[in-house]
């Protein structure tokens, strides 16, 4: 991992490392690793749609709006590729203790959940000292690029790292703890001893820990619904843990998001329309039966038309007589016209007689001598 440090402004401080940069990394385990590579397009697919929760205080006073909405997005890489990822489009904005905050997130990941792009903003608009933070994550052949940019007055600092793409494996992205988190809800269960990777609040790779708090009835509205709580904890080496827990539905969809330590919390305010897996059913299976070209009339007619061409010429000139001649008896007329192409009538000669009998007209009787 390597880094680079930028500063402006009148009160930029120079970097110094600290002494916990030379211990070794973090490292994610086999079984954060594993539940990763067990999620699957099909199932993700189940957990595409949009949310909105409402940022209470302690007093149950309504204080902003939480949106987070998943689909299914398009990507244009820098070769111009164009690839269907997971999209990622998340936004807050309300008041804390009377001042204005938000944040944003736009994020394309794989459908492991790895991050492809991710960008993000956060913002406290005091009034002495208004602090921001814009963070970009980029994938870029086997690393992680990281650009970070903290504003705190005048004062700018910019830090960019690459992470080793094997350094981050079993890392969570914002974006992807999100996703993460309605899977566990749609799987109701949460990896045991699982440790991933994430970033802490200063853009340090640490561990991140899940925990299932088992089920709980809430009240939402005039409902009662059941939710199943998960709290993560990033472990920051430098500071102190922070834990969120998230109240989750059946179908993934957040009822209830408390940070542990602050006065509000983040909460819906109208049930869902909770969507169920569809029981997809077995293809049905139809024995062979055989096929007997020659008893279909269908089929037979289509082998007559390759096998003899002609007839339908044949039988086109027919018609057309029939209607140039408009014949009384069509039957004998019919057999009249095909009588020569039969097998077993004798070759008619060239030219002969238009008064010829027919064989197939009775023989008119003969007239009396007067």
């Amino acid at each position: 991992m390597s880094s680079k440090v930028q500063s402006k402004g009148s009160k930029a401080k120079d970097h110094q490392p600290s002494t916990q940069e030379n211990l070794p990394p973090p490292e994610a385990n086999a079984e954060a690793i594993h539940f990763l590579n067990s999620l699957r397009e099909e199932e993700l697919q189940l957990l595409f749609f949009s949310e909105t929760l409402v940022m209470v205080s302690d007093t149950g006073e309504p204080q902003g709006e939480l949106t987070i909405e998943v689909q299914r997005g398009k990507y244009k890489d820098q070769s111009g590729v164009i690839t269907y990822f997971p999209f990622v489009h998340a936004s807050s904005r309300g008041l804390m203790d009377k001042t204005l905050c938000g944040s944003s997130l736009l994020a394309y990941l794989s459908w492991k959940l790895e991050v492809v792009e991710q960008q993000s903003q956060e913002f406290i608009k005091f009034h002495i000292l208004p602090m921001e933070q814009k963070t970009t994550l980029l994938k870029q052949n086997d690393q992680l690029a990281m650009t970070r940019m903290v504003k705190e007055g005048e004062e700018v600092k910019t830090e960019v790292t690459f992470f080793p793409r094997p350094s981050i494996e079993g890392f969570v992205s914002q974006a992807a703890n999100l996703v993460l988190l309605r899977v566990m809800a749609w799987r109701h269960t949460v990896p045991s001893n699982a440790r991933f990777l994430a970033l802490d609040t200063e853009g340090k790779l640490c561990y991140s820990t899940y925990q299932a708090l088992g089920s709980q009835t809430i009240q939402v509205g005039h409902q009662q619904v059941e939710v199943f709580i998960v709290e993560q904890t990033v472990h920051s080496e430098q500071g102190i843990p922070m834990s969120c827990q998230f109240y989750l539905l059946s179908d993934g969809h957040l009822a209830k998001r408390i940070q542990v330590g602050s006065p509000g919390c983040c909460m819906i305010t109208k049930v869902p329309v909770l969507r169920e897996e569809d029981d997809i059913e077995p293809r049905p299976v139809f024995k062979k039966q055989p096929l007997v070209w020659e008893e279909d009339l269908e089929l037979y007619s289509r082998f007559l038309d390759r096998k003899h061409p002609e007839a339908q010429t044949l039988i086109s000139d027919f018609l057309l007589f029939l209607l140039l001649r408009q014949p009384v008896d069509v039957v004998t007329f019919a057999a009249e016209y095909f009588g020569p192409f039969a097998k077993r009538h004798p070759p008619a000669p060239a030219l002969r007689s238009s008064t010829r009998p027919s064989p197939f007209r009775e023989l008119e009787p003969a007239r009396s001598e007067a």
